[in-house]
């Protein structure tokens, strides 16, 4: 698919349904994000109808079928100017998905039951009897395994190393802090963390990345999970503080297996930036989380996770940058490794975890879901 999407310039990978429709084909809708970004986009034409403005300018809260309310300058970046090409493009797309034959989402409906019934509802469809089957499949994570066929030594060791360290701690006593491939921060929030884990004497395994240049972007990507950036973690972390925190905390350069750290028995607690195949990496190995979204839908992620799910505890952070104060990550970090409120919810993930498993047994939903899909491809070939 990336080779594809490298060495060509034709449409090679067509998003919208007429296309297909008019050759004939069977149109499916693969959505790669949850139950409840699926609802709330699909409601994004109706919204647009219903108000001239930038949702950026709206200072309301927004209601989409299934979700908890947001904040309107927390919607996906590319609808908060009406002036974007991008805002038209998913207007014009989520009014035209309903015309798909179906939606298969990574995603199993004990995980999102609200949204689930929203789109069973049709709620967030312009007509909801005309609103395509959907099938919820999920949870589809990789496979635990190295990091490439081809890393070099030195990486290997590192990650393996990580890994061996886990094995030395206690059971769920480690936090766990990792952003994806395009989390990095500035030297500043740097700092804001670093004070924030020293001060709340929790274990913790830290993922951190090269910070951005002075010309670059924060959201800007730098780096992806296969390639390792040399920096010095000295120049970026508080003087002292790797020396200080050595007995119960560890840090790692720009990448860890983080499916193979989230299943070790010492792992607690996730922070994270709530994109959802992290997501359901936490939820496969029931570990409760902190939401801390940077980007994309990854807002809309955190207030399911906190207010319908009840597996994670939101982060206050600033609204013009998102930036987040060391006290706030202190006390957040507390609560979820020290208090009855985490206890509760690390109890709630690991039934989670149960209910992902059973989803994806002989008999659950999500394989009678795929069961479903693959008859009627048999039936329409």
């Amino acid at each position: 698919m990336s080779s594809l999407t490298q060495t060509t310039m034709e449409d090679s990978i067509v998003l919208y349904p007429a296309p297909g429709s008019s050759l004939g084909i069977p149109v499916y809708q693969f959505f790669t994000s949850g139950a409840a970004i699926l609802s709330a986009f699909s409601y994004l034409p109706k919204i647009h109808e219903q108000t001239s403005k930038n949702f950026k300018d709206l200072s309301v809260l927004l209601h989409f079928p299934g979700n908890p309310p947001l904040k309107s300058i927390h919607m996906v970046e590319p609808m908060l100017h009406r002036d974007d090409p991008a805002y038209w493009d998913m207007i014009y797309f989520f009014s035209q998905i309903p015309k798909s034959d179906g939606i298969i989402v990574n995603t199993f409906q004990e995980l999102e039951p609200i949204a689930v019934k929203a789109i069973t509802e049709g709620a967030c469809f312009p007509d909801p009897k005309l609103a395509p089957p959907v099938f919820y499949i999920g949870p589809l994570i990789a496979e635990s395994k190295d990091q490439t066929g081809n890393e070099e030594e030195e990486e290997r060791k590192g990650n393996n190393e990580c890994l061996w360290w886990l094995e030395k701690q206690p059971s769920r006593s480690v936090v766990y802090l990792c952003f994806g491939s395009r989390g990095c921060f500035s030297v500043s929030q740097l700092k804001e963390i670093a004070d924030a884990l020293e001060r709340s004497e929790q274990r913790f395994l830290w993922v951190v990345k090269r910070p951005p240049l002075d010309h670059e972007s924060t959201e800007k990507p730098k780096h992806t999970s296969d390639t390792i950036v040399e920096f010095d973690l000295d120049s970026v972390l508080p003087s002292g503080f790797l020396e200080r925190t050595e007995e119960r905390g560890m840090v790692v350069k720009s990448w860890a297996p983080q499916v193979e750290v989230l299943n070790k028995e010492a792992v607690g607690g996730f922070v994270t930036h709530c994109g959802w195949n992290s997501v359901l990496e936490a939820v496969v190995a029931g570990v409760p989380m902190i939401g801390w979204p940077l980007y994309a839908e990854q807002h809309m992620n955190r207030n399911a996770l906190v207010e319908d799910m009840k597996m994670a505890i939101g982060l206050e952070q600033r609204d013009e940058d998102g930036f987040v104060c060391g006290d706030e990550l202190e006390k957040k970090l507390r609560e979820l490794m020290e208090s009855e409120k985490g206890r509760e919810m690390r109890e709630r993930s690991l039934k989670m975890r149960d209910m992902g498993m059973c989803a994806r047994a002989a008999f659950g939903s999500s394989t009678v879901a795929l069961n479903k899909l693959v008859e009627t491809w048999n039936r329409t070939s």
